[in-house]
């Protein structure tokens, strides 16, 4: 399947993806197309942008047929020629979404959405003053979430860091980069503190406990990361 493949997929089933995602999360999936302009002729930029693509429309029923063939999507050693996107199809793709009328998120999204920064706040964290050498100077290029509290300032969930030395975890870095933290840091945290059907336990709690390789894994599983 090719670049523009997954172009005619997102426009064939642009009224289902309005339907499918909240107000924030439609505008998340509106930059991940800009990003594919913004790529240009790039290959792997584009990869990369496809890459967000994806995440960014992991909300969907899986019962959905689009998010059946995302799932499949895959481009591996494809040539460049099957990676790049025709300019004009982009451009179709970006005028459509351009002239949907998004409403305001509902009263009963948003009071899940605080519900679900409330959870997420309660859990063992630090302040920035608490951050030591790189990690101080630059959280999230160091790979850290950063969750924004009103009362508190920046929180740095628990979990990131070494108990010993107090230094942010080699494997929490990476999978937070495969999260795409520094774009969506509440959801990467509700995935390293929620449960995990793949991992039988929140993610969090395994840090330390189980390889490193299998958190990687379970990471990979959700983005689907076999190619793109």
């Amino acid at each position: 399947m090719t670049t523009d493949d997954l172009l005619e997929l997102l426009r064939r089933h642009l009224p289902e993806i309005r339907a499918s995602l909240t107000a924030a999360q439609f505008s998340g999936f509106q930059d991940s197309v800009l990003r594919l302009r913004a790529a240009e002729d790039d290959a792997r930029a584009v990869r990369g942008a496809v890459r967000q693509v994806r995440l960014a429309l992991l909300p969907l029923p899986r019962e959905m047929e689009l998010r059946r063939k995302l799932d499949q999507f895959r481009s591996g050693g494809a040539a460049p020629s099957a990676v790049l996107p025709d300019t004009d199809r982009l451009a179709e793709l970006i005028r459509l979404l351009d002239s949907v009328d998004w409403p305001a998120l509902d009263p009963e999204s948003a009071e899940i959405a605080r519900a679900v920064r409330q959870r997420l706040l309660t859990a063992p964290a630090r302040g920035p003053e608490q951050l030591t050498g790189t990690a101080a100077e630059d959280p999230t290029g160091a790979g850290l979430i950063r969750l924004s509290d009103p009362e508190r300032g920046d929180r740095y969930p628990e979990f990131q860091f070494d108990p010993d030395t107090g230094e942010p975890r080699p494997v929490v870095q990476r999978i937070n980069r495969m999260l795409l933290s520094d774009q969506d840091p509440w959801g990467a945290a509700d995935w390293w503190l929620g449960g995990n059907t793949w991992l039988r336990d929140a993610p969090a709690a395994l840090v330390g406990r189980v390889p490193d390789a299998r958190l990687t894994e379970a990471a990979a599983a959700l983005i689907g990361d076999g190619g793109w």
